[in-house]
């Protein structure tokens, strides 16, 4: 069986992926990613994704890569990793109330059989309204710099998350049940 490569650092999809039984190493990608405010969300994080499977599967013809990309979708405004504190708590503050989309973009690539495949996924979020003081009390349980819209629905979500439609693996950052499509077309699972 070809081997699998994660090209992501992501310890959130480390964590998604083992849960799939495949084995599989990890190598991030070392791209840049686009990530502008005005882009389209599901065209940003289906090219990042290709980006990411492409930069692995070029050093490892062999292997089946998977690339992934989540980003959060407001107002036509892309909401991506905040540089720090005061943008994470300027994203929540922005989604107080009010639903928003999650986008993750899926790619697979295998150089030695020319196998390419590509899948879009979305879910929506809807958060309570959130004062200042909910702000900062999340702010100082949960990590945010490293993820999508400055939260982590799977961390102190009761703070925060009014409810959501769609996948909630997709919204932490890998959705399972496409992942799992992808790996069987690609002959890793039955």
């Amino acid at each position: 069986m070809a081997r699998l490569i994660l090209a992501s650092a992501s310890p959130r999809r480390r964590e998604l992926l083992a849960q799939l039984g495949v084995p599989f190493d990890v190598m991030p990608a070392e791209v840049t990613e686009h990530e502008a405010p005005d882009a389209d969300p599901r065209v940003m994080v289906q090219h990042n994704a290709a980006l990411k499977a492409d930069w692995v599967a070029a050093r490892h013809p062999d292997a089946t890569v998977l690339g992934a990309d989540t980003t959060v979708f407001i107002e036509n405004t892309v909401l991506n990793k905040p540089a720090g504190a005061a943008e994470a708590r300027a994203m929540l503050q922005r989604l107080s109330g009010r639903t928003h989309t999650v986008f993750t973009g899926l790619a697979v690539r295998r150089l030695a059989d020319g196998l390419k495949l590509d899948l879009g996924v979305a879910s929506d979020v809807t958060f309570k309204p959130l004062t200042d003081e909910i702000i900062a009390e999340y702010l100082r349980h949960v990590h945010t710099l490293d993820k999508a819209g400055g939260y982590a629905i799977q961390e102190r979500s009761e703070l925060i998350v009014d409810g959501f439609r769609g996948s909630l693996t997709n919204i932490i950052g890998l959705p399972l049940e496409e992942t799992k499509q992808l790996l069987t077309r690609a002959g890793l699972l039955r």
